[in-house]
């Protein structure tokens, strides 16, 4: 039986020597390999390809990426160009960057969901000019070199103002309604942007670099191949009331969550291709502002500005609006015509070493040329009376008159002008101070109020002028005094010059000479150059004829000077620059309200958006996060300390706003425009 059996199950030598084999070769490629090996899936992405290519491949752990993505190219065997080509690690949401690394260093297993893809991607942004360009960027670089990338293609100097930011969410919350219209990408710039960029060797200093600047015959004020130079004409104001949306502080700090990171990468922070960002100006210091390289950077900081007015983002008077509007008919007036005047600045701009020789010339010939410091042994004094006011809960006292002496950089005020030999009320020392205009032209109201640092924030102190010229010579003193400079600066009088041509501008009178124009005879359409509260407020006619009014006081000026004027008139607003996030201070059982200027943080009562308390970046010790609580903790001089915790946002984005401003405060003309990149991620990164 057995015998039987035996027979009967004759084996079958072929399958055998075939099964062998494969034993055989499965334990060659296991010791080629080693006993670690594994399976690893690798996706390929490339444009163009609607489906991703999948490859497996055994690997070790001691293999590097640079070794990993060698073999996967020689098992595509496909001609292309994968230089741009890196491995993305979509579990962990990281790049894989470090090519020397190993498989074990990143701790990469089987299960490991890996990419192969571009570094490089199509992402919307939608620029300061509301104009929405589709430009290739990179995905890996941090942030701070992908939005130093985009400004390079843009034309953009000072990259270092600008970020990347990511509208809300929630559609409640949300400035756009029609993301239809408003995202609609403008082809005809995308592709002038790209031909530009075209033109230039990658890894060049950029278009915008003196070797490479256009220049006209009598100057160079103007890229004429800058697209963004050329502002954008106002919308109908049925487009821009679907555009408004008024905004409390709450909502504001939602909006300004939505900065990205600047130490991480877009993909790292969830964006993918395609997907749409904001370029803005975040940080409202502005940097050699200089027409020759910057028409398209003073351009977008127009635009911006120009938007947070009619959209009503920074509050602003009635007598402001209409300036701003006058300023907006004049820049689209000039904007519409032939681009022959449209690309030349005031002519009387000369070139710097012209400037530098003639003021040579004149000191040598013992003329009045502009010295950096007059004679130091006369140091200028102001004398007079003027109103002083201090707020106080409670009390609604009136301004009462004192006499006034401001020398150096210390105001001392006395009961009259007789008892100034004796000892002051009062001395108020301005270096460091806060100085805001509080000027209504019309009213002739010309008040000046001071910020002035105290150990635990800020003193708030009114001062009321007589007349337009005493005004001007009074804020002057002060902008420089906040600044440790006293009235010996030669900038003393230009300042002087400044304030009273801002007020001029100001005034909605025409000024002496001129007659009132006639809006019957204009072709204007005014409710497009105010925000729409303004335009339910007026009728078009009595609009109109208040612009005007208001436009024959900067209707000389040239298109670039209308531009620096209408963004010296937003800096001069007391909410510029001024971020909101809600926090919640350290002891406080309440949300509250936390402003960063570009100077400063302000802690605001949320119910009554009053300030509470004032702290400046000067008084500035040190500023720390513990990571684990999510609490920013900063330490001012005099033993003065905060803490709080972030509602509205990550203590991230907070973290970074301030470490960003200590960062641009080290800039200087002296330095090239290369920046300290590590210094930059050592004061805003932190440590997680």
């Amino acid at each position: 039986m057995f015998y039987t059996a035996s027979k009967e199950r004759r084996p079958n030598t072929g399958n055998t020597e075939h099964n062998n084999t494969q034993e055989w070769a499965a334990m060659i490629k296991a010791a080629e390999m080693g006993h670690n090996s594994w399976e690893l899936l690798v996706v390929v992405d490339q444009h163009g390809l609607e489906e991703s290519m999948k490859f497996k491949m055994r690997v070790e752990g001691t293999l590097h990426v640079g070794g990993l993505m060698l073999k996967l190219v020689e098992k595509i065997k496909a001609p292309h160009d994968w230089s741009d080509h890196a491995l993305w690690w979509e579990q962990k949401s990281c790049w894989l960057l470090k090519t020397h690394w190993t498989l074990d260093k990143y701790g990469i297993q089987a299960d490991a969901d890996l990419h192969y893809t571009p570094q490089h991607k199509p992402l919307c942004l939608q620029l300061p000019s509301m104009r929405t360009v589709r430009l290739n960027v990179s995905f890996s670089s941090v942030v701070f070199k992908t939005v130093s990338e985009i400004c390079r293609m843009l034309n953009i100097r000072r990259s270092e103002e600008l970020s990347l930011l990511k509208p809300p969410d929630d559609p409640k919350k949300k400035k756009k309604k029609d993301k239809s219209t408003e995202w609609q990408v403008d082809e005809m710039l995308t592709n002038d942007i790209l031909d530009i960029t075209a033109t230039g060797v990658s890894g060049s200093p950029g278009f915008y670099s003196t070797s490479m600047t256009f220049q006209t015959e009598n100057g160079f004020q103007y890229n004429p191949k800058n697209p963004l130079a050329k502002c954008q004409l106002n919308l109908p104001p049925d487009e821009l009331a679907k555009m408004y949306l008024p905004l409390d502080l709450e909502d504001k700090a939602i909006i300004n969550a939505g900065w990205l990171d600047s130490s991480r990468s877009l993909m790292e922070q969830g964006i993918q291709e395609h997907d749409r960002l904001q370029l803005r100006f975040k940080y409202h210091c502005f940097f050699d502002l200089n027409p020759k390289y910057d028409a398209g950077r003073i351009t977008q900081l127009y635009e911006q500005a120009r938007w947070s007015i009619l959209l009503e983002e920074i509050d602003c008077t009635e007598e402001e609006m209409l300036m701003f509007a006058s300023l907006q008919y004049h820049i689209c007036k000039l904007t519409s015509m032939s681009s022959d005047q449209n690309n030349r600045s005031d002519e009387g701009d000369i070139d710097e070493v012209e400037a530098a020789l003639s003021n040579l010339e004149m000191t040598l010939e013992g003329g009045t040329a502009d010295s950096l410091l007059e004679d130091i042994t006369d140091i200028p004094k102001l004398e007079g009376y003027l109103k002083l006011f201090r707020p106080k809960r409670l009390t609604l006292k009136p301004y009462k008159d004192y006499w006034f002496v401001f020398k150096d950089t210390t105001i001392s005020y006395y009961k009259n002008k007789e008892s100034a030999s004796g000892e002051p009320i009062e001395q108020l020392h301005l270096r460091g101070c806060e100085v805001v205009p509080d000027v209504n032209v019309t009213d002739k109201k010309f008040g000046i109020k001071l910020m002035i640092p105290v150990a635990d924030g800020m003193n708030e102190i009114y001062i009321r002028c007589e007349d337009e010229t005493q005004y001007a010579k009074w804020k002057a003193a002060c902008i420089l005094a906040s600044k440790g400079k006293t009235m010996a600066y030669s900038s003393y009088r230009t300042e002087v010059k400044n304030i009273q041509s801002f007020l001029q501008m100001k005034s909605l009178a025409p000024p002496s000479g001129q007659t009132s124009p006639d809006p019957d005879s204009m072709d204007m359409n005014a409710e497009s150059f105010v925000s729409p509260r303004y335009v339910k407020k007026y009728k078009s006619k009595q609009l109109t004829t208040r612009i005007l009014e208001a436009h024959q006081n900067v209707s000389k000026m040239s298109l670039m000077d209308a531009k620096m004027r209408f963004i010296e008139a937003w800096q001069s607003l007391p909410e510029f620059g001024i971020k909101y996030y809600v926090v919640r201070f350290r002891g406080s059982r309440k949300d509250e309200v936390l402003g960063i200027s570009y100077n400063r943080l302000i802690r605001i009562d949320m119910s009554t958006s009053l300030p509470v308390t004032t702290w400046r970046f000067s008084n500035m010790k040190q500023w720390n996060v513990n990571w684990e609580i999510r609490q920013v903790t900063i330490d001012f001089d005099q033993n003065v300390s905060l803490a709080f915790s972030c509602i509205s946002c990550d203590c991230k984005v907070v973290h970074e706003y301030i470490g960003g401003y200590i960062f641009l405060s080290t800039r200087s003309k002296d330095q090239n425009e290369s920046l300290d990149e590590d210094l930059f991620h050592k004061l805003t990164s932190g440590q997680e």
